[in-house]
């Protein structure tokens, strides 16, 4: 075999191959650190419940553990989360500050009712009064994004986990800032409905990283054919 390199680009053939192939290995690495991700969220939702002075001790790491809460719903304040149910569609997560015994305010999503269920009066069963115990998923806040739509105030329906904006709507001071998911124990009356968590991460690493190798394994045959073809790259023996 013959080989004469063109020096320049050479190099620039060099330098976008490894980059390329860094990029792969960047993308491995990230998979790597979701699935451990994705296993220990797992774990956290199938572990015992842990008091809230644990959970806050956990700092953002308390994102998807379970919390036992014991005290009392203000049912006099409640708003709204939209969303899609199983069928397609619309839901309404239950939103109601709680008030722990030692007197820290929290908010509860206690999980969802239809359209025809929004007003508390058609549910009066489920509206839990005086002493309570709840297990729920503890959630941190978010925002929405651009093309998320204002929340109606008047019909205090939010179409994301704004737990700031919703307190203050609600006249509620927060002790902390996230929301409860309450856990799957059926409500009387059947309605709202919990066991409302929905864990979900995009996992493409495998994908991107098989993308940038194929990239560099398509850039090598590329070089390696325009230096075939300027007769700088032959096989076998020179004629």
């Amino acid at each position: 075999m013959h080989f004469r390199p063109l020096p320049g680009i050479t190099i620039a053939a060099a330098i976008l191959l490894a980059f390329l192939i860094g990029l792969g290995v960047w993308q491995l690495q990230r998979l790597q650190w979701k699935l451990a991700l994705i296993d220990q969220v797992n774990n956290n939702l199938t572990a015992p419940p842990l008091p809230l002075d644990r959970i806050l001790a956990l700092g953002p790491d308390a994102q998807y553990h379970r919390v036992a809460l014991a005290g009392r719903f203000d049912n006099t304040k409640e708003a709204f989360i939209y969303g899609i149910g199983v069928e397609g569609a619309p839901v309404f997560h239950d939103v109601v500050p709680f008030t722990t015994d030692d007197g820290r305010a929290l908010l509860i999503d206690r999980g969802i009712v239809p359209r025809d269920l929004r007003d508390p009066a058609t549910r009066p069963r489920g509206i839990v009064s005086g002493e309570t115990r709840i297990v729920g998923v503890w959630r941190a806040p978010d925002t929405g994004g651009t093309f998320t739509p204002p929340p109606d105030l008047k019909s205090r329906i939010w179409f994301d986990r704004d737990t700031a904006a919703i307190a203050k709507n609600l006249d509620v001071k927060l002790s902390q800032p996230a929301l409860i998911e309450a856990d799957a124990t059926p409500n009387p009356g059947g309605w709202p409905r919990g066991g409302q968590t929905v864990v979900t991460f995009r996992n493409e690493h495998l994908q991107y990283a098989i993308t940038w190798f194929l990239m560099a394994a398509g850039l090598l045959a590329v070089y390696i054919a325009y230096h075939v073809s300027v007769g700088r790259l032959t096989i076998g023996k020179k004629s």
